[in-house]
C-alpha cells in the first residue's frame, strides 16, 4: 500500500480548458488524472448525437486529448479516470484504442463501465412498478414516456474500483458521480473498506473539491480574486491523499492559481443542499464535520470528515422533450435606455397577445440592470445607464407561436422606441427545449458492468 497518492483534476465540465489535462501530466508528479465531463443537459445532447450516429455519444475531445497525453501517461504510469464516455463509453474506448494504435502504444488496458444507461429499460421498469417519480413534484414519468430523451443512473466509485483491480490504465465510464472519480483510486490504493463511511466521506469530499476544476484554485473566486496569480495558466487542483483519510489540496508549483482556506471553503459549499446530508451512492457525507487547515504555499489540509451509510437508491437523471424556445435581443442607448427597453417589452407583449400566440412562459431581462439579480436589482437613476440590452425569451409546446415570436423582434427597430441597435444574425429561431427529470431507483434494479479492452 502506498503512503500517499496524488490525484489531479483535469476537467470540470465538457468545454473546460483544453490545456488543463496536458498541464497536469507535464507540470509535476501525479498518480491519477480524473476528468469530469458530464452535466444533466450534457447527457441529453450526447444521446441525441448517438441517435443520429451510433458511433457518437461521448465527449469527442477525448481522442484528441489522448493523442497528446497518452504516451506521457504510459511513461509516467499515470492512470486516467473519466466519465467522458457519456452514453457511449464503448465507442469512446474504441476511439482511444485507435489513437493508441496510431501512436504505437502497446500494453494499454482500458476498462469500460456500462449499465448506467437505462433508456431502453424504461418500459420494463414501469411494468414492474418503478414509475421513476419526479423527486421534486412526485409525478410519475408515465405521461412523459414518449418524450423521454435520456435516462442515466448515477453510479458511484465501486465499478471504477473494480476496473482498477482489473489492471486498467484508463477507466471510461458513463454517468458516474463526479465525486466517485476521485474516491475510487483512494479505495483501490489504500484498500479501504467501503463500509468505512468516514473514509468514504473523506474521499467524497475530496472529489467534491476537485470536481469543478479550477474553481477550487482561484477560478470564479468571490473573495480576493485579484490576488490569484497567472489566471492565463491557472493550475487545476490536486488531492494529495493519505491512507487515514486526510487529504491535502494543492496544485503544481509552476502553474498559476491560488489554494487557500477561502478558495477551498467556497468550493465546499458549492452546489450542496443540506450540508449534513451530502448524499452519494457511496455514502452520506456530513460537511458540517469538515475541518480545514491552511498550511501555506498553496496547500490546505482537509480532515475530520464524518459520514454514514448510503441510501438504498441511485439517482436517475432523465431528460425529455419540453417544447420549443427562442430568444431575441435589442440594445437601447442613453438617454433613458432602461425606459426605452421597458417600453419596447410592453409593445412586444401586446403584439404577441393580439396575435393570439400561446406561450408557457415569457421571460424578460434587462441586461445591464437586472439580468444577474432579478427583482433584487435596486432602482437607480436611469441617466446613469449608458445602454441596456432587452432580452426576451419564450417557451411553448406550440412551434408556430415560437416561430412567429422570432418575427416580431426586428419590427421593433422602426416601430418602437428610438436609439436601438444590436440586432444581428437574423431572426431568432425555435430550438428544442430539453427538460430535466430527476428520480430515484432501487439499487437492486440496476447494476454496473465492467469490461476490459486491451491493445
Amino acid at each position: 500500500m502506498r503512503d500517499k497518492i496524488r490525484i489531479a483534476s483535469g476537467q470540470g465540465f465538457w468545454g473546460d480548458m483544453i490545456e488543463a489535462p496536458y498541464w497536469q501530466v507535464t507540470s509535476g508528479e501525479i498518480d491519477y488524472l480524473v476528468m469530469d465531463y458530464l452535466a444533466e443537459v450534457t447527457m441529453s445532447i450526447l444521446q441525441k448525437q448517438k441517435n443520429m450516429n451510433p458511433e457518437l455519444g461521448y465527449a469527442k475531445d477525448l481522442p484528441r486529448l489522448f493523442e497528446r497525453i497518452l504516451p506521457i501517461c504510459m511513461q509516467k504510469k499515470i492512470k486516467v479516470i473519466t466519465n467522458g464516455g457519456g452514453v457511449n463509453p464503448v465507442a469512446c474506448s474504441e476511439a482511444i484504442l485507435n489513437v493508441a494504435s496510431k501512436l504505437n502504444v502497446s500494453g494499454l488496458k482500458i476498462a469500460v463501465v456500462t449499465g448506467d444507461n437505462i433508456l431502453d429499460q424504461i418500459d420494463e421498469l414501469i411494468e414492474n412498478g418503478c414509475e421513476l417519480h419526479n423527486m421534486e413534484t412526485g409525478e410519475s414519468i408515465i405521461p412523459y414516456r414518449d418524450k423521454i430523451l435520456s435516462a442515466n443512473v448515477y453510479f458511484g466509485a465501486a465499478p471504477i474500483v473494480d476496473a482498477l483491480r482489473m489492471g486498467a490504465d484508463i477507466v471510461i465510464t458513463g454517468r458516474t458521480t463526479d465525486t466517485g472519480l476521485t474516491l475510487a483510486p483512494m479505495i483501490y490504493e489504500f484498500n479501504w473498506d467501503m463500509n468505512d463511511y468516514d473514509k468514504m466521506s473523506a474521499g467524497t469530499v475530496a472529489g467534491h473539491i476537485l470536481e469543478c476544476g479550477a474553481q477550487s484554485t482561484g477560478g470564479n473566486f468571490s473573495g480576493d480574486w485579484k490576488s490569484v496569480e497567472n489566471f492565463a495558466k491557472i493550475g487545476f487542483p490536486i488531492a494529495e491523499a493519505y491512507p487515514d483519510g486526510e487529504v491535502i489540496i494543492t496544485k503544481h508549483k509552476g502553474l498559476g492559481g491560488l489554494v487557500n482556506f477561502d478558495t477551498i471553503a467556497e468550493q465546499l459549499v458549492y452546489e450542496i443542499g443540506d450540508p449534513a446530508k451530502y448524499i452519494t451512492p457511496d455514502c452520506i457525507a456530513d460537511f458540517t464535520t469538515i475541518k480545514l487547515e491552511d498550511l501555506g504555499n498553496n496547500r490546505v489540509k482537509v480532515y475530520n470528515v464524518k459520514g454514514r451509510e448510503a441510501t438504498g437508491f441511485y439517482k436517475v437523471s432523465c431528460s425529455y422533450a419540453g417544447g420549443y424556445s427562442a430568444v431575441g435581443s435589442l440594445t437601447y442607448s442613453w438617454p433613458e435606455a432602461l425606459t426605452k427597453a421597458k417600453y419596447a417589452d410592453k409593445i412586444l407583449r401586446e403584439r404577441l397577445n393580439q396575435l393570439g400566440l400561446y406561450f408557457d412562459e415569457i421571460r424578460t431581462e434587462f441586461v445591464g440592470y437586472n439580468s444577474c439579480h432579478g427583482d433584487l436589482s435596486k432602482n437607480i437613476d436611469e441617466n446613469d445607464i449608458n445602454e441596456i440590452m432587452l432580452r426576451v425569451a419564450v417557451r411553448s409546446d406550440n412551434y408556430k407561436s415560437v416561430e412567429r415570436f422570432g418575427r416580431e423582434i426586428a419590427p421593433l427597430i422602426l416601430t418602437g422606441p428610438p436609439s436601438v441597435t444590436g440586432f444581428a444574425g437574423g431572426r431568432p429561431r425555435p430550438s428544442e427545449v430539453v427538460a430535466y427529470w430527476p428520480a430515484l431507483i432501487n439499487k437492486n434494479l440496476v447494476s454496473p458492468k465492467v469490461e476490459l479492452m486491451e491493445l
